[in-house]
């Protein structure tokens, strides 16, 4: 049976109305095109051009010139914002701006703008060294947290940056966005407004044998692993969003060992069964200071194999439930923005996942949320 067709796919536009009439009718917009860009440990590159009188932040990036394709637009427009010519790996995002946004600047003649988000990668040390400004356009750039990054930039703009950075994160499809919104299902980062805990200590060394002796351990963290080689994070909401960690937390007094620690706190804050954990490694904290000034102490970094994540329930550090997800290690190690040695963290981890249980490589997927109700792992 054929499809049904309707009347007017067998009308051309030219016959049912004169050409300059039709052009007219067909809806105009300025096209744009940005990028995110990112330095190793997951700050997001952002642009202070000169000619913005509310003193906004831009991510790299300009207008579409006429017949150009938007990501010829994005490529050209890093080379000439950032003197860099950096591949573009996927289209994070695709906005939709109103003429009417309040966002709009009084005055501008606006039709409308969609704008493509491109991803541009992390740069590399030397390449951040080698970007160079005109200095007639942009005045400086920043590499900045996405909380920062989205303070500096229009709400709206800051809004595209949040929906895209987070699609590359999540590995999530494009975000499609309209003024700012989602227009389909909010992805989990969206969704508890999770942001990249950037933290500069943890570019410390991961030293793999015993704690000394006289160093006392402060803190057990552990990658904990789930059946088919994906760990779970935790994401303590706040009024600046949530930041993800590793299950685990402070060594208390009435804990016996590290060990006791982390299932203690794994249970609390995600409600997770955990068992066989092992040590990775520690790294060093010269300074206590998070813990009163102690001075020097080891945080320990261990795997875990989970057997159970009950339902969800209240922290009773903090009164309130955390944010439960599900990432790669991989992806777990860009969220927690350590760097490389977090990315080597992650990677010792998975073997240790491998050799150790059996557990596969976790497969590139999207960060899921852990529902309410808990899961049943086989």
């Amino acid at each position: 049976m054929p499809s049904p067709v309707s009347p007017s796919d067998h009308v051309s536009p030219r016959a049912a109305l004169p050409a300059a009439q039709y052009a007219a009718s067909r809806h105009a917009a300025w096209l744009g095109a940005a990028a995110i860009i990112t330095d190793e440990v997951g700050r997001v590159l952002l642009v202070h051009p000169t000619y913005r009188e509310d003193d906004s932040w831009l991510l790299p990036g300009g207008v579409v010139e006429a017949g150009e394709h938007p990501n010829v637009t994005c490529r050209r427009e890093i080379t000439e914002e950032l003197g860099l010519d950096l591949p573009l790996s996927a289209v994070l995002a695709v906005h939709s701006f109103s003429p009417h946004h309040p966002d709009l600047q009084p005055a501008t003649a606006c039709p409308g703008e969609v704008r493509f988000v491109f991803d541009g990668g992390t740069l590399r040390p030397d390449q951040v060294e080698a970007i160079r400004l005109p200095p007639e356009e942009l005045s400086e750039y920043a590499f900045l947290q996405t909380r920062d990054a989205a303070q500096r930039l229009r709400p709206v703009d800051g809004q595209i940056m949040l929906a895209a950075y987070r699609a590359r994160l999540g590995n999530t499809a494009t975000a499609h966005l309209a003024d700012g919104r989602y227009i389909l299902d909010v992805p989990a980062l969206g969704r508890h407004d999770v942001h990249v805990r950037y933290r500069p200590l943890w570019e410390s060394p991961l030293h793999r044998g015993p704690v000394p002796g006289p160093l006392p351990v402060q803190q057990a963290w552990a990658w904990c692993f789930i059946p088919d080689g994906r760990v779970v994070l935790v994401a303590d909401p706040g009024p600046r969003g949530a930041l993800p960690m590793l299950p685990g937390g402070t060594v208390e007094k009435t804990d016996a060992t590290p060990e006791d620690t982390l299932h203690r706190e794994a249970a609390e804050e995600a409600q997770l069964t955990l068992t066989d954990p092992v040590r990775l490694g520690w790294v060093l904290d010269e300074t206590g200071e998070v813990y009163g000034g102690v001075g020097p102490n080891a945080r320990l970094r261990l795997a875990a194999r989970v057997t159970a994540i009950g339902p969800t329930a209240v922290d009773p550090a903090t009164s309130h439930p955390f944010a439960r997800l599900l990432a790669t290690p991989a992806q777990a190690a860009a969220l927690l923005g350590w760097g490389p040695p977090g990315t080597r963290q992650a990677q010792l981890a998975a073997e240790t996942a491998c050799e150790r249980w059996g557990l596969p490589t976790a497969r590139p997927a999207a960060i899921e949320e852990i529902p309410a109700e808990g899961v049943r792992l086989s």
